[in-house]
């Protein structure tokens, strides 16, 4: 494997170009208007209800690759107090301070690489949030959620709502996407050239990025190896990633197609 700086420099780069795609049209419009109206959301009904069941009010939260704030920013809305978000890429950062200007929102974002962030941080946040797209594009697990855990309070809680890994198996654009493509246990990263998107569009060519494939084994042992007590897994039918994974959905022979995972940090 290459050392762990070369690929979160190249995934990074690959962001920063990608970003331009998405800090303009009517989907980005919208999120300005959103955040400017009280009580605006963009978290779906699985992870709401999972969130809400967590008592999050008053509790100071940290996003762990929060891209351009939204999801962060969003759980103002369920009484949680976004305090901080991490992402290394700098363009996506600069989004996210004009939505939470457009909220009125005291947020922190910092640009940083994961696995260099200042123990600054360290034991200040209740509530930590990892979403869709985080987990595949760290090489190291075990590190990652060590600094994950760094971040928590004694008793926090920790949320993860990711794709599910059985899905890296198929490709939803080859001329059958229901037979796999590529092994589950594949140790290899995934190299990706095209810019990124969340709508199936064509966004041109991108900087090349590095795609990890963690079985869902690795992400538990990882976060439990990081001292975290794994309170909950529950794998769910429905897809929350790109919108070419929808066609996995409503099928006779179901998979799972994503997952919410709750961890706690021990009080002592």
């Amino acid at each position: 494997m290459k050392d762990i700086d070369v690929y979160t420099r190249a995934n990074r780069d690959a962001w920063d170009v990608s970003a331009p795609l998405h800090g303009q049209g009517p989907e980005w419009e919208a999120l300005l208007q959103g955040f400017a109206t009280p009580g605006y959301s963009v978290l779906d009904e699985t992870l709401t209800a999972t969130l809400v069941a967590l008592a999050p009010q008053g509790k100071r939260a940290v996003q762990i690759g929060c891209n351009n704030g939204r999801e962060l920013l969003s759980l103002a809305a369920l009484g949680a107090i976004p305090a901080l978000g991490i992402d290394q890429s700098s363009a996506f950062l600069q989004q996210a301070a004009r939505l939470a200007k457009a909220g009125d929102t005291s947020c922190e974002f910092i640009c940083s690489d994961i696995y260099a962030l200042e123990k600054t941080y360290t034991d200040q946040y209740q509530l930590a949030l990892i979403t869709i797209g985080v987990l595949n594009w760290m090489p190291d697990l075990q590190r990652f959620f060590a600094v994950v855990a760094r971040l928590m309070l004694p008793g926090a809680v920790l949320v993860i709502y990711e794709t599910h890994p059985i899905l890296e198996v198929f490709d939803p654009l080859a001329a059958d996407p229901f037979k796999p493509q590529t092994s589950y246990f594949c140790k290899q990263p995934q190299v990706e050239t095209a810019a990124i998107t969340y709508d199936g569009s064509d966004g041109g060519e991108g900087a090349p990025a590095y795609w990890f494939i963690h079985t869902l084994g690795e992400i538990v042992t990882a976060c439990a190896q990081a001292g975290l007590i794994i309170e909950r897994l529950t794998e769910h039918a429905h897809c929350n990633r790109e919108v070419e994974y929808q066609q996995y959905q409503q099928q006779s022979a179901q998979l799972p197609l994503c997952y919410t995972l709750v961890a706690r940090k021990p009080l002592g």
